[in-house]
């Protein structure tokens, strides 16, 4: 019996120290992978601190220019158009350039990099995502006054709506980008809306909101153009044509530059994949609901 158990016991004891070793050697596994996740995002966190100087200085050529192009449309049709007005004439129309820049370009563009500020990746998501939407709103509402204050005139006037290029470019963008912010917000900041409807959105809505940036810009270069072709035509007022560059001209063009700028670079932040928000990074697969967002 004494033989018996000694040898039971002297069975079980390797398997006892196999478990032992198991254990341990899980651990050690466990242990291994929890730091090199570590190193990970410590090599993340100081690769992002390393690219936010460059992003700061792309964020803040961003708003000066945004500014510098809705003082110079300002200062274009205050100048030499003869200012602004509400009542049907050719001054309410100089409200469609001032406020189709500054909604559907500028408004834009600054919605569209604000969620990128590396300073929010480590704060409560939900008030830079109301703040974009926000943003998206007022540009596309800016955008909407915009295009009533052209077609009031047109009416008023009996000019045939829509039979340019530039109208149709126009058109085109604030109606992808009104699509663009309801599905937006269907999809993003409403709770009910599943995961896998989100996951589906996320790269379309990021391609769509560049390409409507590169459609807004392209009204705005071809309506300034427009413009000049139509104002300058070197009449019987003594007006210089638009192929001899005068002040106005000049101004103009440089107004379209400005423009180009700024859009470039947005897009430049936008394409930047190591300034995206960490929850927006291509190998992030999971979107978490706006009103399910914790600290």
């Amino acid at each position: 019996m004494q033989k018996g158990r000694l040898s039971t016991t002297k069975e079980r004891l390797p398997l006892k120290h196999f478990t032992t070793n198991t254990d341990q050697c899980g651990s050690e596994i466990l242990a291994e992978a929890e730091n090199h996740e570590v190193k990970v995002k410590h090599k993340v966190t100081e690769s992002s601190k390393m690219r936010c100087p460059v992003f700061y200085i792309c964020f803040l050529l961003c708003l000066c220019l945004g500014l510098a192009c809705v003082f110079c449309v300002c200062l274009w049709f205050n100048r030499w158009n003869g200012g602004f007005a509400w009542d049907g004439s050719e001054l309410q129309f100089n409200w469609h350039p001032v406020l189709m820049v500054s909604g559907l370009v500028v408004v834009y563009g600054i919605g569209a990099v604000v969620y990128r500020i590396p300073l929010t990746w480590r704060q409560n998501k939900l008030p830079w995502k109301l703040l974009h939407a926000a943003l998206m709103l007022l540009a596309l509402i800016l955008s909407i006054i915009g295009l009533q204050a052209v077609f009031y005139v047109h009416n008023a006037k009996g000019i045939p709506p829509l039979y340019s290029l530039h109208s149709w470019v126009g058109i085109a963008a604030t109606a992808l980008f009104a699509t663009q912010w309801a599905v937006g917000m269907a999809g993003f900041l409403l709770p009910c809306s599943p995961m896998s409807l989100r996951k589906l959105l996320k790269p379309v809505h990021v391609w769509l909101g560049g390409s409507i940036l590169l459609l807004s810009t392209a009204a705005c270069i071809s309506g300034i153009n427009e413009k000049l072709f139509f104002s300058l035509k070197g009449n019987t007022t003594g007006s210089q044509p638009y192929s001899q560059l005068p002040p106005e001209a000049l101004f103009a063009n440089s107004l379209g530059v400005l423009i180009i700028a700024f859009s470039m670079v947005v897009l430049k932040i936008l394409s930047n994949q190591q300034w995206q928000h960490p929850d927006s990074r291509p190998e992030d697969t999971a979107y978490t609901p706006l009103f399910q967002e914790e600290n």
